[in-house]
């Protein structure tokens, strides 16, 4: 498949030579079986690159498992990866197959690489080794056919250095190593980028799409983007959302570029998950999103009211009567969805984590895992954040 076919059959967008690159070296490596280490900062699309080397190559009709490790707490990884069998543990009540078997004859990615616990990093060398792992709870030795593609943020050299990472598992995962650049270093997709996420988000919430003004868009090819791809799609939806003029120039898309992102060194081993980040942004624009529609829908019922002329001989149905009450009662709900939309626009990101995610666990019963899916951000994630917060 010629390189213009894979950009296009997965809607990457720009022609910088070193993501040209990258891609080439999936496509050469997928006829192979060869291990491959990604690597690239958060938010650059890594995971991306697994997906062109499988569906190139010959276990393209195999199944392919994608698995964040750093969303894994580390006392389930083992029993995720290689299964285990019933009674092993408390909550054991069945065997259970693991990735590695479910992916027997197809392509196992194993993102964030760099979180896996040292016992894991072991039986993990022992497959891409030997193709032989060990339920949880067993003695019994099985075998699989999996082909391995890891990702990481991290710097793999500091972690092994740190002893955090084992140098054995960095050199067999390293067969074939992808870098994929940072979006600083792609100044002339930038813009591309940003036109695209405009699109598709005008077309999601059926409103004209934005545009910018050539000062504008000096800025945001010349901003450094220390969340990459995921903060400038971020920053294109929050737009869209929240701004009424459809013409954005550089003082508006300031708002919305922090100065302490911008002037922070961007560094490969930073631990913080900008998805984190991007998630928390993300649900607080919606909920203001939702809020503007619920303002402008009572407003338009006001305005609908104003205008019924009474008496009429032939009432509506009691349905759809609108009462002197009723129109105060409306007024009353707008001035306070109104306080709620100013208090949201002025409300920073650190101080409404908690009660974010008092709402989830609350609407989830309690339920981290499912309150972490609801908050877009991993259980490990949530995990420290509960504990940072002291929830």
């Amino acid at each position: 498949m010629e390189l213009n076919q894979i950009k296009q059959r997965f809607g990457i967008i720009g022609n910088d030579e070193a993501l040209d690159r990258a891609i080439g070296i999936a496509r050469q490596v997928a006829a192979t079986d060869l291990s491959v280490l990604i690597t690239g900062e958060s938010g650059v699309g890594k995971e991306v690159i697994p997906q062109i080397i499988h569906n190139n190559s010959p276990r393209k009709h195999g199944v392919y498992i994608a698995v964040n490790c750093g969303a894994i707490p580390e006392g389930t990884i083992d029993s995720e990866l290689f299964g285990h069998e019933k009674g092993s543990f408390t909550g054991a009540t069945d065997t259970r197959k693991g990735y590695f078997e479910e992916a027997d004859g197809g392509t196992l990615f194993l993102d964030e690489v760099a979180e896996l616990p040292l016992s894991t990093q072991v039986r993990l060398l022992r497959v891409l080794q030997t193709g032989e792992f060990i339920k949880v709870g067993s003695s019994k030795v099985q075998k699989t056919n999996v082909r391995v593609i890891a990702a990481t943020n991290v710097n793999l050299l500091r972690a092994i250095q740190a002893g955090k990472f084992r140098e054995d598992l960095y050199y067999r995962l390293n067969t074939v190593p992808i870098s994929v650049p940072p979006l600083r270093e792609r100044k002339g997709d930038i813009y591309l980028l940003f036109r695209k996420f405009a699109l598709d988000f005008a077309d999601r919430y059926m409103m004209p799409v934005i545009r910018l003004t050539p000062d504008a868009r000096t800025m945001l090819e010349n901003y450094r983007w220390p969340g990459n791809v995921r903060q400038l799609k971020s920053v294109a939806e929050q737009i869209s959302i929240l701004e009424h003029d459809r013409e954005i120039g550089a003082a508006t898309l300031a708002k919305y570029l922090p100065d302490t992102a911008a002037a922070l060194p961007v560094r490969i081993s930073d631990t913080r998950p900008d998805a984190d980040y991007a998630a928390e942004r993300d649900l607080i624009f919606k909920i203001l999103f939702k809020l503007r529609q619920d303002v402008d829908e009572l407003k338009s019922g006001i305005a609908t009211s104003s205008r019924e002329e009474a008496p009429v001989i032939e009432p509506p149905a009691p349905s759809i009567i609108i009462k002197p009450e009723d129109v105060r009662s409306v007024e009353q709900e707008v001035e306070q969805l109104q306080e709620e939309v100013h208090a949201l626009e002025n409300v920073s990101i650190h101080d409404v984590n908690a009660e974010l995610i008092k709402r989830a666990l609350a609407k989830n019963g309690g339920r981290r895992k499912d309150a972490a899916r609801d908050l877009g951000i991993s259980e490990r994630t949530l995990y420290r954040k509960i504990k940072e917060l002291g929830l």
